[in-house]
């Protein structure tokens, strides 16, 4: 299933597994002036093909290595003949079949690996200049794309919403807001957030910065708790009221003790 709107010169293009007629989970990918911002999942890669057919896509760039953001790229390579590009840390990972979950499987998929190129410093189209933002916390090689004479940020899945609750084992939680802190200094007076849950966020500025002061003070209060000798778990329980039904759905795998963990280690700095 997919679904495509514009805003500006950007194409956005929503897609996800249609289950029963019903839509699965979006994500989404991008195309502005031939250059196609990450693929999506393998369950929508011939969709996206047919779509991108006769549209001048001339390269593309993954903002990381996850199963929903590269599982178009084999399909596309062959059809289209198209080099695509990551962060070097990507590279590998992007070469090999991953290890999913049970609901990643489900959801989006196993991507066909495919061969990228590590990602210049700047990205240019014809018209535009797309600085690469090296932007960890989320995933290893996670990068952001900045057309800063427009104020447009390809962040990937650095942002998601204002108010998470959950989070993977391995992100870190204090890399994400240092991360959001440089898209927030990089960027001129216009922040548009373009990101890879299906949303594009005009006042992207607001929108970091309601999430920092929300970051800042769930860490602050996990680490008042901490230090009166609550648990981890007592902490979850204090914050959010016990775990996440995200937790049962995913496996384990995200989950609001993950996130209070991380919290704990954000640097009060």
């Amino acid at each position: 299933m997919i679904e495509t709107g514009t805003f500006e010169e950007v194409t956005q293009i929503k897609m996800s597994r249609e289950i029963d007629g019903r839509a699965v989970y979006w994500v989404a990918a991008y195309l502005v002036d031939g250059l196609l911002i990450d693929t999506g999942c393998s369950y929508t890669s011939k969709e996206l093909v047919a779509f991108l057919k006769g549209k001048d896509v001339r390269q593309a760039v993954n903002t990381h290595f996850h199963e929903d953001h590269v599982g178009g790229n084999r399909e596309i390579m062959e059809a289209l003949g198209i080099e695509f590009y990551a962060h070097p840390e990507s590279v590998p990972l992007i070469a090999e079949r991953p290890r999913l979950y049970p609901y990643q499987e489900m959801v989006w998929g196993y991507p066909e690996p495919s061969s990228v190129r590590p990602v210049p410093d700047l990205v240019r189209t014809d018209r535009y200049a797309f600085r690469i933002i090296e932007t960890p916390g989320h995933s290893a090689g996670h990068i952001a794309l900045a057309e800063l004479s427009k104020g447009w940020f390809f962040t990937g899945d650095l942002y998601a919403r204002e108010k998470p609750k959950f989070i993977r084992p391995e992100e870190r939680i204090g890399k994400i807001m240092a991360s959001m802190r440089m898209i927030m200094d990089a960027a001129g007076e216009r922040l548009v957030l373009f990101t890879s849950v299906g949303k594009i966020v005009e006042d992207g500025r607001a929108a970091l910065s309601n999430c920092l002061a929300y970051l800042t003070g769930l860490a602050a209060t996990a680490k008042e708790l901490a230090g009166k000798g609550l648990s981890d778990r007592e902490i979850m329980g204090r914050m959010f009221g016990g775990e996440h039904n995200f937790a049962q759905i995913t496996n384990g795998q995200y989950t609001s003790l993950n996130l209070v963990r991380s919290l704990l280690e954000v640097d009060g700095k």
